[in-house]
Formats: structure tokens, sequence, C-alpha cells
């Protein structure tokens, strides 16, 4: 993590100076989000020794305000000889008889099949007991090649679980379990694929890091697209799906109305959804854009998104940034039709008809544009290092990543009749 201090050092431009990353190393997935005892804790996929994916262990950040983020100790590892040996992947938060729980996919070689695996935390979530306990593992159902990314929810007072799954045909897909039992959970069955009528933007092989949450009034599913062509597999955004939950003697059906994009940028993955009692929150994976032999010799690769209030309006997903970020406003900037920004900032922009907004890295030899697009709609830009988030009113987000040069600034242009308020960001 940054700090006022630590950030005038650091030498890749790159580097995020608010969004929440440790200080060196792989990230990943967002995992395990809850709030606790006045904080929140986000843990992620992390490999602190590489900028690769390898080995890959539980990292935690917390917080008491979504601001000021501090990077706890590592709180899951790869175990020898059990069933996360290759890597402790994706997973949430519960709580299990008064005692914090991790749920999440011990991966226990590289063949990637995964089992639902249980680690118990302290009070404060800063140790674990790793003991190789197995909630569940791959289905006997020959129909189901791919499992993984658990994700817990209650229906009528019952606990259940969803994984995402790839079958033999080529469909992605949802698994269903009766979870009453934490420590042995029972199998129902195949829950929804990529067949239903619904699904038609969400195509993938694998449905990876489902996420069901209940929005204003609506249930919302969250999916990762895996894609398997020309003999690789490609992470291929993420979608929702936007439905009703029924009663089926007993157990839960999702039955989706709309789908569509969850994000329309081109560095948005895994996102993960936490259900709290005034709202939905949601922080997403952004990846690096740079190439590997870039990432290796900057140290570090991946970052978290800001984190995101979720809500449903006709039919639609609504994406706006939390309403703790304006906390990070710092000194108001002269605005315009053209706004010089600093490495961290955000602008404003209402239009009082259709207009243009369009933000670019420029220097004295010219420019290169990073984002453009016209509305007639709020747009609210946040701008952090090498990471863009646009909020567009009313819709989704965009998540998207660019590295200045050396010479190079970030520079927003607003064509056409709006209001633009712009700020430099820092830490409170």
């Amino acid at each position: 993590m940054t700090s006022p201090e630590t950030a005038a050092v650091v030498v890749d431009r790159a580097f995020p100076l608010l969004h929440p990353r440790p200080s060196q190393g792989w990230l990943n997935d967002p995992n395990g989000i809850c709030f606790r005892n006045g904080r929140w804790h986000v843990f992620f996929q992390h490999n602190p020794d590489s900028a690769r994916h390898d080995a890959i262990t539980w990292g935690h950040v917390s917080s008491a305000d979504l601001l000021r983020w501090e990077e706890e100790p590592i709180a899951l590892r790869p175990q020898p000889g059990g069933p996360d040996a290759a890597g402790c992947w994706s997973g949430v938060m519960t709580d299990d008889d008064g005692v914090p729980t991790a749920v999440y996919s011990g991966v226990q070689d590289h063949s990637g099949a995964s089992q639902v695996t249980l680690a118990r935390g302290s009070a404060d979530l800063r140790q674990w007991r790793q003991e190789g306990e197995v909630a569940a593992g791959v289905p006997a159902d020959p129909s189901v090649t791919a499992v993984r990314d658990p994700f817990l929810f209650t229906w009528h007072g019952m606990r259940y679980a969803i994984q995402g799954a790839g079958l033999d045909d080529g469909r992605g897909a949802l698994l269903l379990y009766d979870a009453t039992d934490l420590s042995a959970w029972k199998y129902v069955g195949i829950w929804l694929t990529t067949a239903h009528p619904a699904a038609a933007g969400a195509q993938a092989n694998i449905w990876e890091c489902p996420q069901l949450v209940e929005v204003d009034g609506r249930w919302v599913l969250i999916v990762s697209l895996w894609k398997h062509r020309d003999s690789a597999h490609h992470l291929s955004g993420v979608a929702h799906l936007i439905g009703s939950m029924n009663d089926d003697g007993g157990r839960p059906v999702f039955t989706p109305e709309a789908c569509a994009a969850t994000d329309g940028g081109p560095d948005f993955y895994a996102p993960q959804a936490v259900q709290l009692d005034d709202r939905v929150m949601l922080w997403g994976w952004s990846w690096e854009s740079r190439t590997e032999e870039e990432s290796d010799a900057a140290g570090w690769a991946g970052m978290l998104t800001f984190p995101r209030e979720l809500g449903v309006v006709n039919d639609g997903l609504v994406v706006k940034p939390a309403r703790e970020l304006v906390g990070y406003r710092r000194r108001a900037l002269d605005s315009g039709d053209v706004t010089e920004l600093p490495a961290a900032a955000e602008a404003v922009v209402t239009p009082r008809g259709e207009v243009r907004v369009s933000l670019a890295l420029v220097s004295p030899s010219g420019s290169r544009e990073v984002y453009s697009a016209e509305s007639s709609h709020g747009v609210r830009v946040l701008v952090d290092a090498s990471v863009v988030e646009v909020y567009r009113e009313a819709s989704t987000a965009v998540t998207l990543r660019a590295y200045p040069g050396p010479d190079e600034t970030w520079e927003l242009t607003v064509t056409g009749d709006a209001a633009v308020e712009a700020w430099e960001l820092g830490l409170p």
C-alpha cells in the first residue's frame, strides 16, 4: 500500500496511489469481503513473491473508512499435502457459529480440479487455521468437467451455495448445494446454464466467480466469462442476469429475465459482491494490459477496483462509486472544456444536452486517446495513475488501464454544453 510519504518515491508511475493493493507481487480475484467489528476486510488471490500467477495465497487489506487501506498479514497459504497444496483460490467469508470461516476453492495439483475448502479465523481475521477441511469435492456427475468459486446465500432461512462450472457439452453452468452443514455440503444438481434464453449475453464455457445478491427487490446473478477457443482459455468479461427467485418444493429457483455486461471496459474481471443491510457493494480485479515483462520489472501486477454500489432500475443494473469516495477529494481544479488532471483525479460532467467526454494522455509530442464516448447523462471519471474508472449515470461502469509515459499527463476534454467539476484526489 502507498501513503503520502511513500507515494513520492514510487518510481513506477503506473502504481496506484489510492486503489487497494499490496506493495508488491501479483493480485487477482477479490475474495472474502466482509465488514466486521467496524472494519472492512478485503482478501484477494495473491503471489507476494513475483508479478506472476503462481503459488496463490490469500492476501488481505483492511480499512475503517474505505479510503485508507492497511496491508495485513497473508491470511491463507497453500498447505503441502493439503487440498489447497497448489493454491488457495476464490471464495467467500462467512460466520460459522461465531467463527469467521473462509470458504474457498482449494486446488491440490495443477490439473485444475478444485475442492471447497474451509479455514477458520480469529476474531480480527489476522490468524487462520488451515486443517485440510473439505466441504465438497467435484460432483460425481459425469457431465460436470470443471467446478470452482463457491458462493453462499440464504433463501427462506436456509443456507445454500452455488459454484461456477463447465459442462461436457461446452455450456457454462451453476451448481446448487444445500450448505446447511457448512462442513458437509449436499450436491443438489445443475441449477442454471448458458442455454437459458435469457443468458444470451453471458455465453461462456465456464461461469466463474458467481455472485448472487438481492438488489432493490430483484435478484442479480453476476458471472465471469471463461471461454475456450484456439486451444487456449480467455477471460472474456463479466455479465449479470437480473431476475426473480421462486420456491420449488422448498428449494430456490432463480429465473433470469434480463442480461447485460456488468462493466463496459476491457480490464475488469472476477468481481465479488457483499450484501449489507443498506446496500450491495462490489469490488473487481483490474489486470495489467502491459506486457508480463514490464510487470516483472515493476515487481507487481493487478489491483482491486474502487468499491462500487449496485442498484437496479427498470431491469438494468446501475453501478456507482461507493459514497465514501468523495472523501478523497482534496484540491478543486480549474475546469472547463479542457481540464488537465493530476495522477489521481476525479471529474464530474453534467451535460445540458448531448456531449462527448474524452480522456487522453498528452505530451509535447502529441496525445493518445484512452476513453471517448457521447452521453446526455452525467459522467463521473476517476483516474488513479494507470487505472481509469468511468461511471455513467443510470448505467454501468467502464474500467480500463493506460500507462503514463515520463512526459505524459492526463487531460479531460468535454465537447458540448456541460458543467464540469474536477478535483485532485488524495488520502484524507
